[in-house]
């Protein structure tokens, strides 16, 4: 799978059909989707992951992280979560977080992703507020 940068409109389809299938495209969009940073996956000319990145200080939000049904539990989203997780470090943030589908924590929690807090609901689906320190504290 080949990563490289994309535009905010690029991941719209990968992310209504994948996260909210009964949604409109709208419904995926988000306000600040032009202040994100998004990366996708391919296969060949065929976009089968993505994820938004949100820079705010020294931490890092990754947002509306998703792959192609067909393509999922294959490695992938292994392969783009490392690779922003190795980003987010290289421009030396100290944090990255994300607010996870409950359902998927476990699979955040094998890259060192932390549950910090309550789950809370939004559009019926249980999330939790997952978390990783990047840097090192020098001793």
């Amino acid at each position: 799978m080949e990563i490289r940068k994309i535009s905010a409109k690029e991941t719209w389809d990968l992310r209504q059909k994948v996260m909210w299938p009964m949604k409109t495209i709208e419904y995926v969009k988000l306000k600040d989707d032009e202040q994100g940073i998004h990366y996708g996956g391919f296969i060949g000319n065929r976009l089968i992951a993505v994820v938004s990145l949100f820079y705010q200080d020294k931490q890092v939000q990754f947002r509306k992280f998703a792959t192609c049904t067909e393509h999922q539990k294959q490695g992938y989203g292994t392969q783009l979560l490392q690779y922003i997780l190795s980003e987010a470090k290289v421009v030396g943030t100290d944090t990255i977080w994300c607010h996870a589908r409950a359902d998927k924590a476990n699979f955040y929690q094998r890259f060192g992703l932390k549950v910090m807090g309550e789950s809370f609901k939004r559009e019926g689906k249980n999330y939790l507020l997952m978390s990783k320190c990047l840097q090192t504290p020098e001793k």
